[in-house]
């Protein structure tokens, strides 16, 4: 007990600081785990939202990925459409709904993995039609390599998931020009249109002649050049070329840009004529020994004979235009006993005069070359494969399916695209 009153102040002030103290303890205490309790609530929180967020996008990229492989495969599901180049006519080419083919018997679907614009197809856009290759309204295009989604029943040299290019034809076999070797001239030569699509439907002759697998390693946009380099190899060839031989290639186009290069390729001394200086760059690049860059032929043609040994001219002269003008000039080029090749063709109805005098006295060589054949498309795809045949240097731009109008107005205005991958 306290004695005095002054004892018990004295306690009593002690006991009230011992539980004024104790009880801040308390609070300071219930605070202090209360924020603890709150940070590791709020922590807890923020880690189940990250884990929300990051299986929600797992969740859509799973999603996206089963869509693609759903739109990979909707052909196999029947009643369905694709996105394809339908060509109506002159400069009318339209991006249209149209069912996704199947395969018959001895037949493909290819899924379209790149298909390439070309001279031929710019030509077939302007004119809009094609006599032999192709009658409006039709599926439009001709260059391109995919992915094997449907073999027909009958098929055993390709499968499911194959890499290939399908050329856009393939010959009879049968006929009197097949018989003697000119499968080019195939009475029967079957053509195929159809590459600015998402998927093409092969015919069982192209499938059984004319469809190689492509080797692993070959982009499929390299791997579409085959068709056009196979003219090209056919066009150099058909020429005879000799060793010692100098080749003037007129025209600064895909074509002619190719056959430069096969030429050079071959070791041949070899002469670019071209206009424009985009053309006469490319054709440094991929080869030639000279380069003649002028809008005149009578200068063009002093200049080609000038780097030749007394002035005599060259001994094959390839006209990859399709021009009368540059099939008189191709003429001209070439000296005494040489060889020309009309290889570009110019429009239905057109006529070229030519010095009788000099081819008959000259005995000049005339010979014209069209399309390929399948032994000739094996040795395009090899020489592509080879790696020495520079594809990249083709393919100058890239555009999707919807893009094709605008593509093709652009080839139109001399662009200087060689050629574009059309990507569906």
């Amino acid at each position: 007990m306290p004695k005095t009153v002054k004892d018990a102040i004295r306690r009593g002030r002690k006991t009230v600081e011992t539980v004024v103290e104790e009880g801040r303890r308390k609070v300071e205490n219930v605070v202090e785990e209360g924020l603890n309790k709150v940070e590791t609530v709020v922590e807890v929180g923020f880690n189940t939202v990250e884990t929300v967020v990051v299986e929600g996008r797992r969740k859509v990229e799973t999603a996206v990925s089963r869509g693609r492989r759903t739109v990979e495969s909707r052909f196999l599901h029947g009643g369905r459409t694709m996105q394809a180049a339908v060509l109506h006519g002159r400069e009318d080419v339209r991006i249209e709904d149209v069912p996704v083919p199947s395969a018959g018997p001895g037949e493909l679907v290819v899924q379209v993995g790149a298909a390439l614009t070309c001279g031929t197809d710019l030509k077939v856009f302007r004119r809009g039609y094609h006599a032999r290759m192709i009658v409006p309204p039709a599926l439009f295009g001709h260059e391109m390599a995919g992915t094997v989604v449907e073999a027909g029943e009958g098929v055993t040299a390709f499968q499911p998931g194959d890499r290939v290019v399908a050329l856009n034809s393939a010959p009879c076999g049968e006929c009197y020009y097949c018989s003697r070797g000119q499968e080019n001239l195939c009475d029967d030569l079957l053509f195929n249109n159809g590459a600015y699509a998402e998927f093409i439907r092969v015919p069982a002759r192209i499938v059984a002649k004319n469809t190689h697998v492509v080797p692993k390693g070959v982009p499929l946009e390299h791997a579409a050049l085959t068709e056009p380099l196979a003219c090209a190899v056919h066009g150099f060839e058909d020429s005879g070329p000799r060793p010692g031989d100098t080749i003037a290639v007129i025209g600064g186009g895909p074509l002619g840009l190719m056959i430069l290069h096969v030429a050079a390729l071959a070791g041949y001394e070899t002469i670019a004529l071209v206009r424009r200086e985009g053309q006469a760059v490319a054709a440094k690049l991929l080869g030639a020994t000279h380069v003649v860059q002028t809008r005149s032929i009578t200068e063009a043609v002093e200049a080609t004979r000038a780097l030749t040994p007394n002035k005599r001219g060259v001994d094959i002269a390839i006209e990859a235009v399709g021009v009368p003008e540059a099939w008189q000039e191709a003429v001209e080029l070439v000296r005494k006993g040489g060889t020309v090749n009309f290889f570009g063709g110019c429009a239905a109805g057109t006529h070229v005069s030519l010095d009788t005098n000099r081819l008959h006295y000259s005995d000049i060589t005339l010979r014209a070359t069209f399309h390929h054949t399948p032994e000739i498309c094996r040795k395009a795809l090899d020489l592509i494969a080879d790696g020495r045949f520079q594809a990249s240097a083709f393919i100058t731009g890239h555009a999707h399916l919807y893009e094709l109008n605008r593509v093709f107005e652009t080839l139109m205005n001399r662009s200087t695209e060689i050629k574009t991958a059309i990507v569906p």
